[in-house]
């Protein structure tokens, strides 16, 4: 008789594994239930479903929506869920993500819920997908949680390209500035340099400073290439702790224009994050705990286990939202309205489509201010050296024509 390893939760909502021997999956299942054991995940034992962890590809968030898409219209249409999932996998082109639903309807199959089987899959599925589908499948509404979903997850997307369109363009300037005067420095520079030398002219200040800096650049151009990817590295290893990641996440929000923008993304993400899971049936207490991991800000994460500490207390939501000092009065007052009204989960949407529209507004505030800043420190730099290395030319032709 085969041997099957199983995970699920008792009747207390405890996380419970082990292994069975049992004639198949369904058998199991059926006796696991009886013993009030909801079962997620049952696998024979040595022929588990894994994904290839070196080498692997990434499912991307935009494939996670036209997924959530596909699904919802085929639920709706009133094909079996296994079905659903066979003809999804079948379809997809992205083969981690083809292994990912093969994965989710095999465990189906067994006898788990959708959501427990998604849960296999945390790095494509995260926590607000499987509650607000386990959420859709105990109220019998998964369609129409299946659409609601690939609507937060397409807002969220545009959301991103936002921010990336903002940050594009910068970056991209910067990082050729930065190449054209180090190839300046290491390259024309010295030609100029040996020119002078063998005239035997005096320098100008700025003309010597140029010469000391492309000197400097010649002898260690490595040390600022290993200085660079030491920044980088030590960036991300101070973001892999939880009170190093506090500290960056918290000066970015303090840094003038950029954190303003990045304040209104968080508002956007959190407001849209919880009023989709409120309007999907998901406790309040619950839904704060998955927007608070689903945040990717760690001010904001504590802010919110924060507000979601005093309500066990039996506060309400507006007073520890204010006390956290991260939302604005705007969105304090809202969510109080709602509150109030026993409408939440629209004032969140509304105030989550207004923040969305802010960040679009302010993303072409902050291009408009660097392209011309960015144009100009550019021309102030590489016109600065073309002039310090012309003025001991202008000297000599004046001297000669005097």
């Amino acid at each position: 008789m085969p041997v099957f390893t199983f995970s699920g939760k008792d009747a207390a909502g405890q996380k419970i594994s082990g292994e069975r021997t049992s004639p198949n999956k369904q058998t199991l299942a059926a006796q696991l239930r009886r013993e009030r054991i909801t079962p997620g995940s049952i696998r024979e034992k040595g022929k588990e479903f894994s994904l290839p962890t070196f080498g692997s590809g990434k499912v991307k968030t935009k494939e996670i929506a036209i997924f959530f898409r596909q699904f919802s219209v085929m639920i709706d249409a009133g094909l079996p869920l296994v079905q659903c999932l066979e003809i999804l996998a079948a379809n997809q082109e992205n083969p981690t993500f083809q292994k990912t639903l093969t994965g989710v309807r095999t465990t189906v199959e067994g006898g788990s819920t959708l959501a427990n089987a998604m849960r296999q899959f945390p790095n494509v599925f995260d926590d607000l997908s499987t509650n607000m589908i386990e959420a859709g499948e105990t109220g019998g509404i998964l369609d129409i949680i299946l659409q609601r979903l690939a609507t937060y997850v397409e807002k969220a997307v545009k959301l991103r390209a936002a921010v990336k369109s903002a940050l594009i363009y910068p970056v991209a300037v910067v990082s050729i500035a930065v190449l054209i005067v180090g190839a300046l420095l290491k390259w024309v520079v010295p030609i100029f340099a040996n020119l002078f030398a063998g005239l035997g002219v005096a320098l100008p200040l700025p003309t010597r400073v140029v010469m000391g800096l492309s000197a400097l650049v010649g002898h260690f151009w490595w040390f600022f290439i290993l200085g660079a990817v030491a920044l980088v590295f030590g960036l991300k290893q101070i973001r892999k702790h939880p009170q190093g990641q506090y500290a960056f996440d918290a000066v970015l929000l303090k840094t003038p224009v950029l954190g303003l923008l990045l304040r209104k993304i968080a508002v956007a993400r959190f407001t849209r994050t919880l009023g989709t899971l409120i309007t999907s049936g998901v406790p309040i207490l619950e839904g704060l705990a998955i927007t608070a991991r689903t945040s990717g800000n760690a001010v904001l994460q504590e802010a919110l286990m924060r507000v979601r500490k005093a309500i066990e207390e039996g506060r309400t939501i507006v007073d520890p939202l204010k006390e956290s000092g991260v939302f604005p009065n705007m969105v304090t007052q809202m969510i109080g309205v709602g509150e109030a009204t026993g409408a939440m989960d629209s004032m969140l949407q509304k105030i989550a489509d207004f923040y969305e529209d802010e960040v679009d507004a302010a993303t072409k505030d902050l291009l408009a201010m660097l392209e011309p800043l960015i144009i100009g420190m550019l021309g102030l730099t590489i016109g600065g050296i073309v002039i310090s290395l012309y003025m001991p030319l202008f000297a000599m032709i004046a001297k000669l024509a005097g």
